[in-house]
């Protein structure tokens, strides 16, 4: 392993490359990442570096977003066949259809989806700000695309407003069940309870807190708990572990881990920075239009 990161991090000097790694991503890969983080974050972090290449360590819809926010750079993709099966669940047509049967609607596109499916989209959103961007629009319905669950978890908080859900949802996230969660619970009385959005609601209502990956991260960082039950992606529990010895950190279910987020390695990221292979390409016009929505959830004054 030592051989591949020299190798690695004397390539990302020749090329004027940097590597940005989600935090579902195999915890070995932040040893030669710049950064580490959620998929937007890192995106716009990208944007904001004078790298010529972005080797993003996460799924295809991440690397897509960050071509999007930086078309002059190159981006690469480790692995392929790196996937998010809930932005597979939407495509053009889909989006399309789905807007048909509710015309005259608002469009809110959870950033976790395709460029084509954003370029449908009024306004984007992350799973930290959903609900702040559907309140800023002041409209009664909705339309919100890919994730239902995450849909339902805006409702929750908006009741007057009405949020039509695309039938999308994480299968990571739903592989938990509230039995789970309450034995947990039991075995673990002083634990604090973190939840991510994605999760069913029947979950979410067992949690002491629900926020995205980066929220969770931060309540973690800052909470005097010693203890906490984390109801996210195993990256997560893993980097938490690591960054805080001094704090207990347990996975509610093994079954929390996205198999397509752990597709790239140190030998994929190698091979790209060697090769220039796995390249992402957005065509220009579809670009603008995705860019657009992103911007326009950038540029919102939320509280």
């Amino acid at each position: 392993m030592h051989e591949i990161i020299e190798k690695i991090n004397k390539l990302k000097k020749e090329r004027k490359a940097i590597i940005l790694a989600h935090c579902y991503q195999n915890v070995e890969i932040d040893l030669v990442a710049d950064y580490v983080g959620d998929s937007l974050g890192l995106s716009k972090i990208a944007a904001k570096t004078d790298a010529e290449i972005i080797v993003f360590a996460g799924v295809y819809f991440m690397a897509e977003t960050a071509k999007i926010l930086s078309p002059n750079k190159k981006v690469l993709l480790p692995n392929m066949n790196s996937g998010c099966q809930m932005a597979q669940m939407i495509d053009l047509a889909r989006m399309q259809e789905f807007k048909a049967q509710h015309p005259n609607i608002p469009v809110v596109c959870y950033v976790n989806s395709t460029a084509e499916v954003k370029a449908q989209a009024d306004i984007c959103c992350t799973s930290s700000n959903a609900v702040d961007i559907v309140r800023s629009l002041g409209v009664k319905k909705v339309l919100f695309a890919p994730d239902c669950y995450l849909g339902s978890w805006v409702a929750k908080k908006l009741p007057d407003v009405e949020i039509i859900s695309y039938n999308g949802f994480c299968p990571t996230h739903l592989r938990l069940v509230p039995d789970e969660v309450k034995k947990m619970r039991i075995l673990y009385p002083d634990a604090a309870v973190l939840m991510h959005p994605e999760c069913h609601q029947e979950v979410v209502k067992l949690a002491d807190f629900v926020g995205s990956t980066t929220q969770i991260m931060q309540y973690c960082e800052r909470s005097k708990k010693k203890t906490f039950l984390i109801g996210t992606e195993k990256g997560v529990v893993d980097r938490l572990s690591r960054d805080f010895p001094e704090k207990e950190f347990i996975l509610i279910s093994d079954r929390l881990v996205c198999h397509n987020m752990k597709y790239n390695t140190l030998e994929d990221i190698l091979y790209v920075l060697e090769t220039g292979e796995n390249e992402v390409f957005v065509e220009e016009n579809l670009r603008k239009l995705a860019y657009g929505a992103i911007e326009r959830m950038v540029a919102t004054k939320v509280n």
